[in-house]
């Protein structure tokens, strides 16, 4: 694999709650110049990246973000309109408090009620935050998550103690059945870890670092 399709599978992320409609831009025209996967921005600002990006790039967005707390119907609710929007990708975090108390059917409920307002619309990856659970539960959502109908399983918010690690990703890449997708996320940092995500079975990559990354490459030589 070389950098070109590495970056296409990238959602270039700007979800600090400090950046400001600038640095959306900047965002959004480092996406088109690097023709990454999707750029991933709060749902605030999906209309405004739309607007933007007139079609070029898709655009994903977060839901129930960063811990996962809203009803199922509010999570539904908060894709429609995000989709509506202009967002094609929603990356919704599961109620994590249930995952510590292995209820499983109400998660299963919970990613279903999304997965319904979003099917044959949007692809819907989602996010159970692997830093905050056991082996047994990652294994149990891997089940979860493969039951639900979603297209991806995703590792990490980027608000919690950890992101993505190599282990994981593997754990998760053996663990859902073979037409979920995983994406890792949070703290890729090197596009050397980038690359191994890859081959450890990543099919997306969520991180506002590796554009950067590339960047001091091309400076670098000239």
């Amino acid at each position: 694999m070389d950098l070109t399709q590495l970056l296409s599978r990238v959602d270039h992320t700007q979800l600090n709650v400090t950046a400001v409609t600038q640095d959306y831009i900047q965002l959004c025209d480092e996406a088109i110049t690097h023709n990454v996967a999707s750029v991933c921005v709060p749902p605030s600002r999906v209309k405004f990246c739309d607007r933007h990006l007139k079609g070029r790039i898709k655009i994903c967005t977060v839901i129930g973000f960063p811990n996962g707390y809203a009803t199922p119907h509010i999570k539904a609710e908060e894709a429609k309109d995000a989709i509506q929007n202009g967002a094609e990708e929603i990356d919704m975090v599961i109620d994590i408090s249930r995952a510590k108390d292995h209820d499983y059917t109400a998660i299963l409920s919970d990613i279903r009620t999304v997965r319904n307002a979003t099917t044959g619309i949007a692809i819907l990856k989602v996010i159970i935050e692997t830093a905050l659970l056991t082996q047994e539960e990652k294994i149990a959502l891997c089940q979860v998550v493969s039951e639900s109908g979603a297209d991806y399983i995703k590792t990490s918010t980027g608000f919690a103690s950890g992101g993505a690690t190599f282990e994981d990703v593997a754990l998760l890449r053996k663990y859902v059945t073979p037409e979920v997708k995983v994406k890792a996320a949070g703290g890729i940092s090197t596009l050397d870890d980038a690359f191994q995500f890859i081959k450890l079975g990543a099919d997306r990559l969520g991180t506002s670092r590796i554009i950067k990354l590339v960047q001091g490459i091309a400076s670098a030589e000239y």
